[in-house]
């Protein structure tokens, strides 16, 4: 019950127009506002411009141009190892998929089938399989890249809620990863089939990927679907496959005794993309 009371005002809050509105201000070319803006999120959230392919905060036209801002070049070295982590961020949980339950928090699980809209036939895939979910926090950089090599086979797009996606929220509201909106994105490997999720959120005026651009808005209430299984498009490991314009939350599935996981990795532990989150469990390179 403690957990669930400091996100009931959640439930009540207009999420949709927030939402709405936060785009049209991200999306905005406001010049002095707009780089005043950018001046506070940096300070509030103590933001490592250094990092950046381009520190000046003044060439950026909108907020959300800032938001997604690229590296600068060797910012994230990719690890030698078949799996990493595909963003900056903080590592919400992690492990095995008990039948077709991940894990969210304490006293909460969600089931796979409602992860990915409904699709049995591709939830039973993962049963017993491997989930890491993985925060990413307003500071953090805010493109999601490719944990290994993968060739895109569907993406799914699912309507839903605009629960925050924080720590707090995910110990207070049930099912929220199946619960908010999200894109799924399919992918087949020299492992065997894997999915990332994009989790939406109060404010995350879009998600988009990088084969498919902006996909939503529009919001239209009802599951949309792209087939790519004709077309051969391989991203490699590290490379840009999406991103967030303002943050989430990132859920990937692989299916049963395909990888192990670092063993330094600790739920709630800082990550970073391209340090190493996991090995092929048969111990040969991907």
């Amino acid at each position: 019950m403690f957990t669930r009371l400091p996100v009931i005002p959640q439930y009540f809050l207009p999420k949709q127009a927030l939402t709405a509105f936060a785009g049209l201000v991200a999306g905005a070319q406001a010049g002095r506002v707009t780089t005043g803006l950018i001046r506070w999120f940096i300070g509030k959230y103590k933001v490592n411009m250094a990092e950046a392919a381009n520190p000046d905060i003044h060439s950026y036209r909108t907020f959300n141009e800032f938001f997604t801002r690229a590296l600068r070049s060797g910012a994230r070295p990719i690890a030698d190892a078949d799996f990493v982590s595909p963003v900056d961020g903080a590592i919400s949980q992690f492990g095995k998929i008990d039948e077709d339950q991940i894990f969210q928090a304490k006293g909460h699980n969600y089931l796979t089938t409602a992860l990915v809209g409904g699709d049995i036939a591709l939830a039973e895939q993962f049963r017993h399989g491997s989930f890491a979910t993985l925060y990413l926090s307003p500071r953090d950089y805010h493109r999601v890249h490719m944990p290994c090599d993968g060739r895109l086979m569907r993406m799914i797009y699912v309507p839903g809620a605009l629960f925050s996606v924080n720590p707090t929220t995910a110990r207070g509201v049930p099912n929220l990863f199946a619960r908010n909106e999200r894109v799924v994105c399919v992918f087949e490997g020299a492992q065997g089939p894997f999915i990332l999720v994009l989790v939406g959120a109060t404010i995350v005026g879009s998600m988009q990927t990088v084969w498919h651009g902006v996909i939503n808005p529009p919001r239209t209430g009802k599951i949309r679907e792209w087939r790519y299984d004709k077309q051969h498009l391989v991203l490699k490991k590290g490379e840009e496959m999406g991103r967030f314009l303002l943050g989430s939350t990132v859920v990937m599935l692989f299916q049963k005794d395909v990888l192990s996981f670092n063993p330094v990795w600790q739920s709630a532990d800082a990550i970073r993309l391209g340090e190493k989150m996991a090995d092929r469990m048969d111990g040969t390179a991907g």
